[in-house]
């Protein structure tokens, strides 16, 4: 009977892992839940939302069925490979259940993650996608128990509601909503600590603020979660945004997209040899003609701007020395010659800088480069840029001009030779046919990686983007 039961609950609920959503990535914060436990999820339904090293992430269901547990809160961050969700894939079937775990008699909250539920260490990452077979490993026991599952259970629900007994109140968590645990983390509070007065023993919001005031007396920074109480910065910084006493100085975690972005500068910094060259140039031609383009009807519906001619001259300086699109492969030492343009362009976005790249650049005219540029920015300031559109970039264009600076020193991104910073488009007195003149003039610098590109290339690849912006004319002539 003990056998037909478990295969009845292993046919019933079924567990959805955190994939590997691209380029390797070992974990994910969840940022969103757009379920709860009891509604109806189908094939491809988008259940929550996921930060990796990379981008935020949609993560669709590859089943159908009846939202039966939610494994982690939102603001956890969660290995590849451990289940995030549990779905009931034959709801009315019965009331057997996959684990003990008391949801049915506690509050929605009770969907929060439970400590049991993390993998074990020593799993094999092989998770790639959403095809997962389903997972037959057990939940592993509480440690310093071996209380039968009902008692166990009993256990926690009494330690949730405030009630503790015996060896297993270290283990269990306290009873909170998603958002409730989230204000709890950022306050660096210990739900542990926390007296409950919801109903049924849940933890509110009030509670979470009341815990985390100041013993003399409540400080009116209480009214505002997203600013610590300074009660919470007398201990050891915690794992979150903390503001110091009298908001001095603010504590933020590194990770994500801003501790990927660090982990990458610094490894490109102090492994390709970078050589920044600069040159100021007249582009006064170069903005008539995006004026004239932007009249132009084969160009309708599509975004024109300085930055596509700039990308069309750097694909043409490419094409002139492609020696410079290349990638230094250190563990085989050889340099990879690119004979196709993925062409990176740097975007600020919220969760920092990302560089999503346009594929094979190289192959698509003016109005379709600007199609791609188009899709490629609004994709990235709404966050929805994927993995698979940042990897495997060859060169890199940064328009810092947008904010008003004249030019940097751009830092290599990973694994490409080259990278082009246009600052920006000023009036300026500049000799025009031998008389001062107010031109438009801006500053450009490449940035090249000297293992790859010598100075007599990269001074070429840049005098040509120059002579273009200069007379656009030439985006013809040497096309």
């Amino acid at each position: 009977m003990t056998t037909m039961t478990e295969t009845t609950n292993a046919a019933r609920f079924r567990e959805f892992k955190m994939p590997d959503v691209g380029e390797g990535l070992t974990e994910a914060e969840i940022l969103k839940w757009f379920v709860q436990p009891g509604d109806t999820v189908t094939d491809g339904h988008v259940v929550c939302e996921v930060e990796t090293a990379k981008a935020a992430v949609e993560l669709p269901i590859p089943f159908d069925g009846v939202v039966h547990e939610l494994r982690f809160g939102e603001g956890t961050t969660v290995d590849v490979g451990q289940v995030i969700i549990v779905v009931d894939v034959a709801p009315g079937s019965g009331d057997a259940a996959p684990d003990p775990a008391p949801a049915a008699e506690a509050p929605a909250p009770a969907a929060e993650p439970e400590p049991e539920a993390e993998a074990p260490k020593g799993r094999t990452p092989v998770l790639v996608g959403y095809g997962v077979a389903e997972s037959s490993t057990k939940r592993r026991a509480r440690k310093g128990t071996e209380a039968a599952p009902a008692a166990a259970a009993a256990a926690i629900q009494g330690e949730m509601n405030g009630h503790g007994t015996g060896a297993v109140v270290p283990e269990a968590r306290p009873l909170a909503k998603p958002p409730v645990r989230k204000l709890a983390k950022d306050l660096g509070i210990d739900l542990a600590t926390v007296s409950p007065t919801g109903e049924g023993g849940v933890i509110t919001r009030e509670d979470v603020h009341a815990a985390a005031a100041p013993a003399p007396a409540p400080e009116p920074v209480r009214a505002q979660p997203q600013i610590p109480a300074p009660a919470a910065a007398e201990d050891s910084p915690p794992p979150a945004v903390v503001a110091s006493m009298g908001a001095r100085e603010t504590r933020i975690p590194v990770k994500g997209v801003r501790k990927a972005i660090a982990q990458a500068m610094v490894g490109s910094a102090f492994t390709a040899p970078h050589v920044t060259e600069f040159v100021t140039v007249d582009v006064t031609r170069t903005m008539k003609l995006v004026a004239e383009l932007k009249e132009d009807k084969e160009m309708a519906g599509v975004r024109v701007n300085p930055l596509l001619i700039i990308a069309k001259a750097l694909l043409v300086a490419i094409k002139r020395h492609p020696e410079v699109n290349a990638a230094w492969d250190e563990a085989n030492q050889e340099i990879v010659r690119k004979h196709y343009v993925n062409l990176g362009i740097a975007a600020a976005t919220p969760r920092g800088l990302i560089v999503p790249n346009i594929k094979d650049a190289q192959e698509q005219t003016l109005p379709q480069l600007a199609a791609s540029l188009g899709e490629l920015v609004s994709t990235a300031r709404e966050g929805k840029t994927s993995p698979a559109a940042m990897a495997g970039g060859t060169v890199t264009i940064t328009n810092v001009g947008v904010f008003g600076v004249d030019t940097g020193t751009p830092i290599l991104n990973p694994g490409e030779s080259a990278i082009l910073a246009v600052g920006a488009i000023k009036l300026q007195p500049w000799v025009h046919k031998g008389k001062v003149k107010p031109r438009q003039v801006t500053t450009l610098a490449l940035s090249f990686d000297h293992r790859l590109v010598d100075g007599e290339l990269g001074s070429k690849v840049l005098a040509d983007v120059a002579a273009i912006l200069e007379q656009p004319k030439r985006l013809i002539t040497w096309a």
